[in-house]
């Protein structure tokens, strides 16, 4: 799964991830999602269709969903990565617990880049409505089809971490 034809020439690549600084010796056009996969073992991270159109990869780099299939490591520079290993920082995030208590992974495949993108809504947008959480959760595909507990779960997430700021 995580094979592929990158430049042979490996060069010292330094990383933030989880507020940790990780130094790995990877080709630089290696994508982001294997580094994270195959060099540093965080299986959180999914692979799904390998052309950043499914979500499953989604981390966050300085905050802002990317798909890390796609992205090459020499693309993130010295940005803060953030992966759903990092999601809570070792407890469960209000995001996580309204996930679980709204029973909304099915097969589960693609709810970490569901959550990182979820996050990431809710960094920028406290009381998302609807339509806006439809717009920022689009790009994430659930082919188990709980779109709708999701949306849940976000408004959900969104009334708990303003209980507790």
């Amino acid at each position: 799964m995580g094979s592929g034809h990158w430049e042979t020439l490996s060069a010292m690549a330094t990383l933030r991830i989880n507020g940790k600084t990780v130094d790995s010796d990877v080709p630089p056009d290696m994508p982001l999602l294997w580094v994270l996969r195959d060099v540093l073992g965080m299986t959180g991270t999914k692979f799904g269709c390998g052309r950043a159109l499914c979500g499953a990869c989604t981390v966050l780099v300085d905050g802002v969903p990317r798909r890390a299939c796609v992205t090459p490591v020499s693309a993130v520079g010295d940005a803060a990565v953030m992966t759903i290993e990092g999601l809570g920082n070792g407890r469960e995030h209000p995001l996580q617990a309204a996930w679980r208590e709204l029973d909304v992974p099915q097969c589960g495949y693609c709810q970490s880049g569901q959550l990182m993108a979820a996050f990431a809504l809710l960094q920028a947008n406290a009381r998302p409505t609807d339509a806006e959480i439809d717009a920022a959760m689009a790009g994430n595909l659930c082919r188990c089809g709980t779109y709708l507990r999701i949306r849940a779960a976000i408004h959900r997430a969104a009334q708990d971490l303003g209980a507790e700021g």
